[in-house]
């Protein structure tokens, strides 16, 4: 399809297809620019579209596609905020062992403070932390085991140790 071919297909199908797209979607000013978005694209793909036999389902088509795309956009933009990418909410300040234990757990080493944290914050059983860490379940005792003698020792360096004497959940 040359340019003058165009031409004519455009002249001859924008009326029709628009009021087509208009009864599909129920806007007229949406419908008008999904198929002037069509037909812009329909000009890249001229070649392809006179081989097709059907530009105009072509054309058709691919406003309505757009119309959806535009309206699924809207209704995701109107969902209320994700928690995740939302605004933070206001949270209670921490207590003083919470910033005392997380203070302390940055100083372990990496896979001793893996280890304390799957264990004891995200309450998993040793084996249920060696298989998530890919180690076996003595090296996860062990770890556990450094872990805690650490933890004590530097909590009770740093705020004359916590209550209750040991690791708390967070």
């Amino acid at each position: 399809m040359d340019a003058d071919e165009f031409d004519e297909f455009y002249a001859a199908s924008f009326r029709r297809v628009t009021g087509q797209v208009y009864a599909m979607i129920g806007d007229l000013d949406e419908a008008t620019e999904c198929v002037q978005e069509a037909f812009a694209r329909a000009w890249a793909h001229r070649r392809k579209l006179d081989r097709s036999g059907h530009p105009e389902a072509w054309v058709r088509t691919t406003a309505y596609r757009l119309a959806v795309s535009r309206w699924r956009r809207r209704k995701v933009a109107q969902r209320p905020t994700d928690r995740a990418v939302g605004a933070p909410l206001a949270t209670a300040a921490a207590d003083e062992s919470h910033v005392a234990l997380v203070a302390a757990l940055k100083q372990l080493p990496e896979a001793q403070r893996q280890a304390l944290v799957l264990h004891h914050i995200a309450d998993l059983p040793v084996h249920q932390v060696a298989a998530e860490v890919g180690v076996p379940e003595g090296t996860i005792k062990a770890r556990l085991s450094r872990g805690r003698a650490a933890l004590a020792t530097l909590l009770s360096d740093e705020t004359g140790g916590l209550q209750g004497g040991g690791v708390s959940h967070v």
